[in-house]
């Protein structure tokens, strides 16, 4: 199932790939479909080659109108292509496999109803399961697709959805239809995609910079349209349309722009060109909080920044996956603080996603952003914090560094030359130091090529008037990746006015290069009540704070006017706490004390999970128990003080419910869920009280008949995934033990629902409970990884990971199934290493926390 890029750069060099031409036949079951595709292509004549294509059966392999024994050069997942002429026509027959693993053609089936949706998700390599196609991003064509499905289906593809017309009945009766779609511009083939089944949808329309007016359309499954805020959607999109348009000097580029919420999706979305997929969870069917809500603003222009960078033009091989990733997430930060009513996104990107790239970047699978992909595998376990964080808090430097107006004037050129190409960083490069007329190529070496994030202190001195002498910055690096790099950023002077808030009053911004930097701008002045490095989160690199910062800090955290800085210092003490240079229970209390003032519902997100994270990992076991319930008090007050109605209120709730374990609390818990406890303002909804049962059934206060009952109220799919959480969660040996033997042993779990129930499994008070599933674990691990498929794999190696046993015991056994690793499991290894160290930092934060 691998592709190596020697593979591919070897047939890249014979190859030109001119258009396929796919029929899909949808109307033939529940487990296969049938696939003719008719691929034309240049290529050295002589030369022989391969077609990528994961298939059921081959029953017909035509090349240049000879006859090819599909026995002979199928095996399944390639087709091999002997004696190529100089143009050619490749025909190919198949049955291809639906998927319920979100990979390829994913086949669902509506609870509700019993109507069934499909969906395509290619990205990295499973067009090939869909079609046989020259699976590879530097290989581009056009692609045309002819469906035939059922009649009462809608069928959308990258080109806009044309009149079916009819196609006769199915062996079982349904009328069928047949669409037949115009061929789309030269794309890559895993942007293409594939959606169909009675999908209801709202249409509306905006006009492009260059007059053409651009169909909208926002789709859902039918029992969950009466959720659909389809006009936010539209509103966003069309700020981002403006936005992008105006920034990339580019009109938007395809004929139609659709946005699709899908069922049982992998990730957040896909940047199909001009068929964006979403999680069907961004569809609100209960009310959620202003970080979800915000979220998904961001994945949408995330996405829609995709058609451009990334559809339009597109790198030449997954090396540049990141420069995909990180230039749309940090255009979509930009387009969402500049363009729309998240003002404070900014913020939002400082407490996520910088916080993911920090994590990631102190793991011993740490990478160069421009990292070194050697095959698929590789890159499928590459779309992480570095990828996507990293490079866009790197980007964020780079624009700060080069100026906002030069950086969007390279862009703008860039596109112009590139369009419909494939493209490596050097032609990004290139145009961005022409604009700016800075020499990127020691930059790029600095902070693309190499691994591992910076320390930066202040240190100073004053005289006996509190008058600043001196004033320096100070770097440092890790022992395992010292690099020593530049940074552009803003040092903030904090002090307390008379109503005892923190006021900036004054900012001195500069290039901090080398081990220590001297700042004279802040000598001669008063000594400010706190010293911020990195105001305004320009740079990328851990911050600490001088002892009289950090004690103002930790007494008027909350007194910050502003979220930024106020996040900033957040994101110094849990690093601080991460690393096991202070004692964790102090974050704790941080946290409690604190949390209750915090305005921004993304950071009092990213805090919850911190706590949560903290007292499951970094306390000292022996306290654990007992902090976790005072944690528990503590959430209860803070939702009894929170505003009625307000998003805090509602954040606060459920991670009391997270945290519920002793009786008072579970006594608490069943009240709120059978409205004895009534809190103003706080709706008990689906959602709601699907957290609220697997609180109590976690707890050891409900079982499976209380699981049932709920199930009974609702029978959908989002109950049903819900469902399958609390019933994994039940406290006991023998659910546990049935949990792990439907995920592990019987195999044929659809990707949500092994999702689900990997949570529930894992949602334990007492890890003990975990303790016999350790060695089964690393028994089963190498068989999963072998025969599952990607995703699928990487749920089970990640999610069930025995990390809440945080001891030596599993350190060791963690190292002996390493030891004994084959050499080829690279991505496998990868995967274990960076759960292992997850157990290293855990133990340390452990011992410092007394």
């Amino acid at each position: 199932m691998n592709l190596t890029r020697e593979e591919a750069r070897a047939r890249a060099d014979i190859l030109t790939v001119t258009s396929y031409d796919i029929n899909l036949d949808l109307t033939r079951g529940d487990t296969v479909f049938g696939s003719r595709t008719v691929v034309k292509f240049e290529a050295t004549q002589g030369a022989s080659t391969f077609i990528d294509a994961v298939t059921k059966d081959v029953s017909r392999v035509t090349l240049n109108g000879v006859e090819l024994d599909p026995s002979e050069v199928s095996d399944g997942i390639r087709i091999q292509l002997p004696q190529l002429a100089a143009a050619n026509e490749l025909v190919i027959d198949a049955d291809m496999f639906y998927m319920n693993t979100g990979e390829g053609l994913h086949r669902f089936v509506d609870p509700v109803d019993n109507e069934v949706y499909l969906y395509t998700q290619f990205e990295v390599p499973d067009s090939r399961r869909v079609f046989p196609v020259f699976e590879q991003p530097d290989l581009k064509a056009t692609f045309s697709f002819t469906v035939t499905a059922p009649s009462h289906w809608d069928v959308i593809s990258n080109s806009p959805t044309p009149v079916p017309v009819d196609a006769g009945s199915a062996d079982d009766g349904v009328a069928t239809s047949t669409w037949s779609f115009e061929p789309t511009g030269v794309l890559s083939s895993y942007v293409t995609a594939l959606i169909a089944g009675p999908y209801q949808s709202v249409r509306s329309e905006l006009t492009s910079s260059d007059g053409r007016v651009i169909p909208l359309g926002v789709f859902a499954r039918k029992s969950l349209m009466q959720h659909l805020d389809a006009e936010n959607v539209f509103a966003l999109t069309r700020q981002g349309f403006a936005f992008f348009e105006e920034q990339f000097g580019t009109p938007y580029p395809f004929a139609k722009y659709d946005q699709l919420f899908v069922p049982e999706f992998n990730a957040g979305a896909m940047e199909n060109a001009g068929a964006v997929t979403f999680v069907e969870s961004y569809v609100f069917r209960s009310r959620v909080t202003d970080a979800t809500v915000e979220r998904r603003a961001i994945t949408i222009l995330h996405e829609l920044a995709h058609m451009w960078f990334g559809d339009l033009v597109t790198m030449r091989w997954w090396n540049d996956l990141w420069l995909n990733e990180s230039f749309a997430e940090f255009m979509s930060t930009l387009a969402a603080a500049e363009a729309t009513e998240f003002k404070q996104s900014w913020t939002t990107f400082a407490s996520l996603e910088k916080a993911w790239a920090y994590r990631q970047d102190q793991l011993p699978s740490t990478h160069p952003i421009v990292a070194d992909i050697n095959d698929l595998e590789d890159v499928q376990v590459n779309f992480d914090g570095i990828t996507y964080a990293k490079g866009a808090s790197v980007l964020k430097q780079l624009v700060a560094w080069v100026g906002q107006d030069k950086f969007m004037e390279g862009v703008r050129e860039y596109f112009g030359k590139h369009s419909w190409k494939n493209t490596e960083l050097v032609d990004l490069l290139s145009e961005l130091e022409k604009a700016s007329g800075r020499d990127l190529k020691e930059w790029s070496a600095l902070w693309l090529e190499t691994a591992g994030v910076n320390t930066l202190r202040p240190e100073l001195e004053v005289d006996n008037d509190g008058v600043i002498t001196s004033f320096a910055v100070l770097q440092s690096a890790v022992a395992d990746y010292p690099t020593i790099r530049p940074h552009r950023l803003a040092i903030g002077c904090y002090s307390l006015d008379d109503a005892g808030k923190l006021q900036r009053i004054d900012r001195v911004e500069l290039d901090v290069d080398g081990e220590r930097t001297d700042v004279p701008e802040l000598v001669g002045r008063a000594r400010p009540d706190l010293v911020l490095l990195n105001d305004d989160d320009l740079a990328y690199a851990k911050i600490r704070l001088d002892e009289v910062s950090l004690r103002t800090a930790t007494r008027h955290l909350k007194d910050f006017n502003d979220s930024l800085p106020r996040t900033l210092v957040w994101a110094s003490a849990w690093d601080a706490a991460r690393d096991g240079e202070t004692p964790a229970r102090n974050y704790v209390e941080l946290i409690l004390q604190n949390i209750g003032a915090e305005s921004d519902s993304s950071v009092v997100l990213v805090l919850l999970r911190q706590l949560a994270t903290t007292l499951a990992f970094y306390v000292n076991p022996v306290d654990r128990s007992a902090m976790t319930i005072a944690a528990a008090d503590s959430l209860w007050e803070l939702a009894q003080r929170a505003d009625a109605g307000s998003d805090s209120q509602l954040q606060f709730i459920k991670a009391f419910a997270g945290h519920a374990q002793t009786g008072p609390h579970l006594d608490t818990i069943e009240a709120i869920f059978t409205g004895s406890e009534v809190r103003a303002g706080l709706e008990i909804d689906a959602d709601l009280r699907w957290e609220l049962v697997t609180s109590l059934v976690a707890g050891g206060r409900f079982a499976q008949p209380d699981i049932d009952a709920e199930l009974e109220r609702d029978a959908t799919a989002t109950g049903q995934l819900a469902a399958a959480q609390a019933k994994a969660a039940i406290p006991t040996p023998e659910a546990k033990a049935e949990a792990w033997h439907s995920i592990i042993e019987r195999s044929d779990m659809p990707n949500a629902a092994q999702r689900s129930a990997i949570a529930g499994f894992m949602r334990v008070h007492d890890p003990a409970v975990l303790a016999p599933f350790v060695d089964k674990y690393f028994a089963a691990a190498p068989d999963v990884w072998g025969s599952r498929t990607h995703e699928i794999a990487q749920q089970i190696i990640v999610g069930l990971y025995p990390s809440r046993l945080t001891t030596q015991e599993t350190l060791d056994k963690s190292a002996a199934f390493l030891a004994a690793l084959d050499a080829e499991s690279t991505s496998l290894r990868r995967l274990i290493l960076e759960s292992q160290d997850g157990i290293v930092r855990a133990l340390k934060a452990q011992a410092v926390d007394r």
